[in-house]
């Protein structure tokens, strides 16, 4: 018998552990019925995300451990713990842990769905795939994922 609910223990979910971050899918685009995906981002010592928006797509970030500096619409701020960003869909954006942090960890809520779907892709391509810049461009617009740039200049310190 299929349950109406999910159970997801500390640590648990899929989970894709890459250079820069350790990603746990804690409520998939299955168990919403692509309202929403909810992530924990345990973030590395080399996180940054690059300049980026989605088109159709919001994300919540809500901050549980670390310092992260998030770029927002043209605005540098400084995310600790207890602190919650949402960023509406079309708004450019992009984050790195703040100066002198090793780690960091957050909640991401992407909705509508799809994030996990472009994880899961991103887990089963090669590194000659992450060469290809028209497979990356193409996988990235599916997903609502519009690459603007590197990471701005001039963050806030700590």
């Amino acid at each position: 018998m299929t349950k109406s609910y999910s159970f997801v223990p500390p640590m648990g979910g899929k989970n894709y552990d890459w250079s820069a971050d350790h990603t746990y899918v804690k409520v998939s685009a299955q168990n919403t019925g692509g309202a929403y995906t909810l992530m924990e981002d345990n973030l590395k010592a080399t996180f940054a995300l690059g300049l980026h928006l989605h088109r159709t797509h919001a994300e919540t970030f809500y901050i549980l451990e670390g310092c992260i500096n998030f770029y927002v619409d043209g605005d540098w701020m400084t995310a600790i713990p207890g602190t919650c960003l949402h960023v509406p869909a079309g708004v450019p954006h992009s984050c790195t842990l703040a100066s002198g942090e090793t780690g960091g960890r957050m909640l991401m809520i992407y909705q509508p769905s799809g994030f996990d779907e472009y994880l899961a892709e991103l887990a089963t391509m090669s590194d000659a795939d992450f060469a290809n810049e028209q497979k990356m461009t193409a996988l990235n617009e599916r997903y609502d994922i519009i690459n603007l740039g590197p990471l701005p200049a001039g963050q806030p310190s700590a």
